[in-house]
C-alpha cells in the first residue's frame, strides 16, 4: 500500500460530516458506470446511493425477478435519474463494454455462481455480504482475488457507519483505551423482511442468520482483536420468528436469537448477542482495555421511519486527573441526506470507497479475506449451537481444507 493509504477509521466521523456537509448533492455527470446484477432491496440501495454521490451511476440492470426491475425503473423516476438499460439475460449484461465496475446484489445462494460469469469480463466487481453461502465457495472467491485483473470489494460497510469508524478511531487510531482486552456487541432489531422467494428464511439459501446478518458484526471483532480466532462457542435457535412459516412446502429453520463467544489468539476475548425479535434497532459495542471502557450505539425506528437513527459514543478514560473529551456521550450522527441514504450513511462511504479505487488509488474497504474470516467465525458459531460444544478453529479449518489461512 501507498504511504498515503488512509486507514477507514483516521477521517473522523465528524470530518466526514463536514466534507459530505460541503458537497454538491446530488452528484451530476457521474464519470464511471454500473452495471448492478440484483435490483432487490439492497440493489435499489446502491441505487439510491450511487444517484446521490454521482461519481458512478447505474448505467445497466439484470435481474430475472420482474417485479424488482419495476420497482428499480420507479426507484429512478423517483430520483428523477437517467433511466439504465435492462438486459433481458446476464450473457448479454456482461457481452456490453460500457460498465466500469459490476455490483453483485442478488441472493446469497446466487452469489458463487454469478461470481464465475462475471470474472471472465475481469472487471472490478463489489459482491454484496456474505459473498457465498459456504466456505468452500467463499475460499475460492479470495484465490481468484489474488491473480484476478480488477479488483474486488465486499459490501460489508458497518466500518463505515459514524459510532464504528469513531470507536476504531479512539481505539486504534488514538489508543485511548490503551491495549484492547475485551470486545462485546449486540445487535436487537425486528425479524427479516420479505425477499424475493422468501430465500433469507431459509439456511440452506441464505446461509444462516451468523452468515447472512451478522458477518457485518464478526467483521468489525476481527478487525478490532487484530488477530485470528482461536475457539468460538454459542448457543442459540428459533424461538419466535417464522416458527409456523411455510413457502413452496418448506419450513424456516432460521435462527432468530444467538449469544457467541469468541477467544482470539491475542487474549483478546469477545462477544457477540443476537436478538431479532424486537420492535426496533439497537447496536452496541463496548470495547475493554487498560485503561478504560468506550461505548458505541446506534439507535433507529422501523416504527417511526420519518426519524433519522443516532449514533453516539463515550470513552470513560481519564488521563492525569483529565476525563477524555468524550467521557459522556457524544452524538456522531451523519448528515440527514447521507444518514438516510442507506444502512444509515455507511453505503455512502462505501461507495465513495468504490470510486478512489475506479479512480486508481487505494481504499480501506472489506476485501474478499476479511469476508471469508467474518464467515468463518459465524459459520463456526453455528455449528457450535447444532453440537452444543466449542468449535477450535484450527481444527474447523482442517475440516473444510482451509489449513492454508494459518500458514
Amino acid at each position: 500500500m501507498s504511504e498515503d493509504f488512509q486507514r477507514f477509521f483516521e477521517e473522523s466521523a465528524a470530518a466526514r460530516s463536514a466534507r459530505v456537509q460541503d458537497m454538491a448533492l446530488p452528484g451530476t455527470e457521474p464519470d464511471y458506470r454500473l452495471l448492478l446484477i440484483g435490483s432487490g432491496k439492497i440493489g435499489r440501495e446502491h441505487i439510491r446511493v450511487a444517484n446521490l454521490l454521482g461519481r458512478a451511476g447505474v448505467h445497466g440492470i439484470f435481474d430475472n425477478d420482474g417485479g424488482s426491475i419495476d420497482a428499480a425503473l420507479s426507484l429512478f423516476k423517483e430520483l428523477e435519474a437517467q433511466a439504465p438499460r435492462v438486459y433481458d439475460s446476464l450473457d448479454e449484461a456482461l457481452a456490453d463494454d460500457a460498465h466500469d465496475a459490476i455490483f453483485i446484489c442478488t441472493p446469497n445462494y446466487t452469489h458463487f455462481d454469478i461470481v464465475q460469469q462475471v470474472k471472465k469480463t475481469g472487471k472490478p466487481l463489489f459482491i454484496e455480504k456474505p459473498m457465498a453461502t459456504s466456505l468452500v465457495e467463499a475460499a475460492q472467491i479470495v484465490e481468484l482475488g489474488r491473480d484476478y485483473p480488477g479488483f474486488i470489494q465486499l459490501g460489508m460497510q458497518y466500518r463505515y457507519k459514524s459510532q464504528y469508524s469513531e470507536a476504531f478511531l479512539q481505539a486504534k487510531g488514538k489508543q485511548a483505551l490503551g491495549a484492547i482486552k475485551t470486545i462485546s456487541m449486540c445487535e436487537y432489531r425486528p425479524p427479516f423482511l420479505d425477499k424475493v422467494r422468501q430465500w433469507n428464511k431459509f439456511n440452506e439459501f441464505s446461509g444462516g442468520t451468523l452468515v447472512e446478518k451478522c458477518c457485518h458484526y464478526f467483521d468489525l471483532i476481527n478487525l478490532m482483536a487484530e488477530s485470528r480466532p482461536r475457539a468460538v462457542y454459542a448457543s442459540g435457535g428459533q424461538a419466535v420468528n417464522f416458527l409456523d412459516f411455510e413457502y413452496e412446502g418448506r419450513r424456516s429453520d432460521i435462527h432468530d436469537h444467538a449469544f457467541v463467544l469468541i477467544d482470539y489468539e491475542n487474549g483478546i476475548r469477545a462477544n457477540f448477542a443476537l436478538n431479532m425479535f424486537s420492535q426496533e434497532l439497537y447496536e452496541e459495542l463496548i470495547v475493554g482495555g487498560e485503561k478504560g471502557r468506550l461505548i458505541a450505539t446506534e439507535d433507529s425506528s422501523f416504527k417511526r421511519r420519518e426519524e433519522s437513527s443516532r449514533g453516539r459514543i463515550k470513552v470513560e478514560v481519564q488521563s492525569r486527573q483529565k476525563l477524555h473529551p468524550d467521557y459522556d456521550f457524544r452524538d456522531v450522527t451523519y448528515p440527514t441526506v447521507v444518514e438516510r441514504s442507506g444502512h444509515h450513511g455507511a453505503t455512502f462511504f462505501e461507495h465513495e470507497a468504490l470510486v478512489e479505487q475506479l479512480d486508481g488509488g487505494p481504499a480501506d474497504c472489506a476485501t474478499p479475506l476479511q469476508g471469508l474470516w467474518a464467515m468463518i467465525v459465524a459459520s463456526a458459531a453455528q455449528s457450535s449451537i447444532e453440537r452444543g460444544a466449542p468449535i477450535e478453529i484450527d481444527n474447523y479449518l482442517r475440516q473444510h481444507k482451509l489449513s492454508w489461512l494459518t500458514d
